[in-house]
């Protein structure tokens, strides 16, 4: 078997010994690695039979951001007690994962990935969801939602949010959007926070090409990339089908309906929560692990009410703390859901 081994650049300071924790295991069962600081294409798309991807949820979405054709398919690595939604594997269970797949006792999983046009421009391909708001919060934004140039609606609303369904059980469902089957062949649109009580999510066959233009806000609004990548729009948004799919790796007991049951479990549990520990929670899912400094400059939360909602998630099992590999003084915050 050929394996192309996926650490981002950033990932190899904290990871190298998972990273040679995982060469060291493959080493051990004949498999050919190839190890790629960033993606080349032409490797992943012809030589190898499989690619692991090292950084969870995170290094996934990044993989899938940067892959332009099509890709042999993924399995997501995480570290121990750091479970995410996409990846699905423990680095400690390496050998036992790469015995199932040698005896082919696992399936390979299609989902659709969404292409997006800001004003014109082609921008990376997103897995999870497109989100547009108004750059400051709070603040209303006009829109017109047009499906294959017909007008749907009109709109007064905080944002409006573009899903996949792989991408039903982030954002969008935090936005009151359905839960939808990754195998379903449908993007959602989630209005956030309309001024019409009839504005309601809308789904759309995945062959329609999707578009939000006339967009009106006292600020200037943005376009966010699977809650990363933020950029400004001034005309018109523009999302439709990928023509390359993600596609994964889905071990013998995988069942789509474990991972329904496990984001309904959250989304129960996020009612209860203050604002700042879902805020919290969110940019953790979306951006990985961080530090407390990272975590106040990214949410613009006060240090105070930062300390307060990591304690809440940490208590509630959620979030776990650790020291950094690269300073001891300084401490680490992730997912352990």
């Amino acid at each position: 078997m050929h394996v192309s081994l996926v650490a981002f650049e950033q990932q190899k300071g904290e990871g190298d010994g998972m990273l040679q924790s995982i060469l060291n295991t493959l080493s051990s069962m004949n498999v050919k690695v190839d190890i790629l600081s960033n993606i080349e294409q032409s490797r992943c798309s012809i030589d190898s039979d499989l690619v692991l991807v090292m950084g969870g949820d995170k290094g996934i979405l990044q993989y899938f951001h940067k892959l332009a054709v099509d890709s042999p398919p993924v399995l997501g690595i995480y570290e121990e007690d750091s479970t995410g939604f996409l990846a699905q594997v423990d680095v400690r269970d390496i050998a036992k994962v790469m015995g199932m797949i040698s005896s082919n006792r696992y399936r390979v999983e299609e989902v659709t990935r969404l292409a997006v046009r800001v004003d014109g421009m082609e921008m990376e391909p997103v897995l999870n969801d497109v989100a547009l708001f108004p750059s400051k919060s709070a603040t209303l934004m006009e829109y017109r939602l047009r499906i294959n140039g017909d007008d749907v609606w009109h709109d007064k609303s905080d944002g409006v949010i573009i899903s996949t369904p792989i991408g039903s059980t982030a954002y969008s469902m935090s936005a009151g959007g359905p839960m939808v089957l990754r195998s379903a062949r449908v993007f959602l649109i989630v209005p956030v926070n309309s001024m019409d009580v009839t504005r309601r999510p809308l789904i759309v066959n995945d062959d329609v090409e999707i578009e939000v233009s006339d967009i009106i806000s006292r600020y200037r609004c943005e376009v966010i990339l699977d809650g990363g990548r933020r950029v400004t729009i001034r005309r018109a948004l523009n999302c439709y089908k990928y023509p390359y799919p993600a596609r994964f790796v889905r071990l013998e007991g995988y069942t789509p309906a474990s991972l329904l049951a496990k984001k309904v479990k959250l989304a129960e549990d996020m009612l209860g929560m203050p604002p700042s520990a879902k805020l919290v929670l969110k940019t953790l899912e979306y951006e990985g692990p961080m530090s407390q400094r990272d975590l106040i400059a990214r949410t613009m939360l006060p240090a105070r009410t930062l300390r307060l909602a990591l304690n809440h998630l940490i208590q509630k099992g959620y979030v776990r703390r650790r020291a950094s590999l690269r300073d001891a003084r300084q401490k680490i915050y992730e997912l352990r859901v």
